[in-house]
C-alpha cells in the first residue's frame, strides 16, 4: 500500500515539475534575443531528418489499412466507398497519431540524450556560469521546432499514406488516381482536416517539452542519460494518447452543438 502510495504521489509530483517546465518555456517563448540559428538547425534535425522514417510508416500504414479492410469491403458490397473510408480514418486519426508517435520514440528520445549528455558532462552548467541562458538557447528552440514540424510531418504522412493505399486500390481494383482522389477528397471536410492539423501542433508541444524536460533535468551519469531517453519516449507517449483523447472529446462535443 505504501509503495502504491509513493508511486501516485511521484506522479503527482512528476506531473508539477513537467507544467512548471512547460510554464517557463512559455513565459520566454517569445523573449528576446531570439536563438534563429539554433531554431533553424532543430527544424532541419527534426524535420527534415524525421520525414524519411515519417514517410515510410505512412506508407506501409497505407498499404496495411487497404488491404486489411479490402476483403471485408468487398463482403458487403462497399469496396467503391474504399478511398471514403481510408482518407477519413488516415486524416482524422492514424495518420497523426502513428506519426507522433514515430516522433516521440525518435525525436523525444534524441532530445534527451543530447541534452542529458550535456547535464552530465556539465555543458549546461558551464552555459549558465558564462551568463549565458542555457533554457532559451537549448529548450525554447527545440520545443519551437518540434511544435512547428510536426504539423508537416503529419501531412507527409497522411499524403504518402493515401498513395500506399492507392497503390493497393489500383493493382487490386484497378482504380485511376484521379478517380480515387477524387473520391478520397470529396469524403473530407474542413472538420476532418483542421482539428488534425491543430492537435498536430500541440503534440510537437507534449514530445518537445517532455524531451527537453528529461534531459534538462537528467541525473548524474550514464545511466541517467539513458534513463532520461526511456522515460521521455514513455511519458511523451502517454501524454499523447491524453491528449488525442480531449482532442477528440472537445470536437465531439463542438459537433454536438
Amino acid at each position: 500500500m505504501d509503495s502504491i502510495l509513493n508511486r501516485l504521489r511521484y506522479s503527482f509530483e512528476e506531473t508539477g515539475r513537467v507544467a512548471a517546465f512547460a510554464g517557463r518555456f512559455f513565459s520566454e517563448a517569445f523573449r528576446r534575443p531570439f536563438e534563429w540559428r539554433e531554431l533553424f538547425r532543430q527544424c532541419y534535425l527534426i524535420g527534415y531528418q524525421s520525414l524519411f522514417l515519417v514517410a515510410a510508416t505512412g506508407f506501409i500504414m497505407g498499404l496495411v489499412l487497404t488491404l486489411q479492410l479490402r476483403p471485408t469491403m468487398i463482403e458487403f458490397g462497399a469496396v467503391a466507398n474504399m478511398p471514403n473510408m481510408v482518407s477519413i480514418s488516415f486524416i482524422r486519426e492514424i495518420g497523426p497519431m502513428v506519426t507522433v508517435l514515430i516522433c516521440a520514440g525518435k525525436i523525444g528520445s534524441g532530445i534527451g540524450a543530447e541534452l542529458g549528455s550535456m547535464r552530465v558532462t556539465e555543458q549546461i552548467d558551464a552555459m549558465e556560469v558564462s551568463g549565458t541562458n542555457p533554457f532559451h538557447f537549448l529548450v525554447v528552440t527545440r520545443i519551437w521546432a518540434c511544435i512547428l514540424m510536426l504539423p508537416f510531418l503529419v501531412i507527409a504522412a497522411d499524403t504518402v499514406g493515401l498513395m500506399g493505399s492507392f497503390l493497393v486500390e489500383s493493382t487490386k481494383g484497378s482504380v485511376s488516381m484521379i478517380l480515387y482522389f477524387d473520391k478520397a477528397f470529396s469524403a473530407l471536410s474542413i472538420g476532418d482536416v483542421v482539428p488534425a492539423t491543430i492537435k498536430s501542433f500541440f503534440f510537437g508541444l507534449v514530445i518537445g517539452v517532455v524531451g527537453c524536460y528529461k534531459g534538462y533535468n537528467s541525473e548524474k551519469g550514464t545511466a541517467g542519460v539513458g534513463k532520461a531517453a526511456n522515460t521521455a519516449v514513455v511519458l511523451a507517449s502517454l501524454l499523447l494518447f491524453l491528449v488525442d483523447l480531449l482532442a477528440v472529446l472537445i470536437a465531439d462535443i463542438y459537433y454536438t452543438i
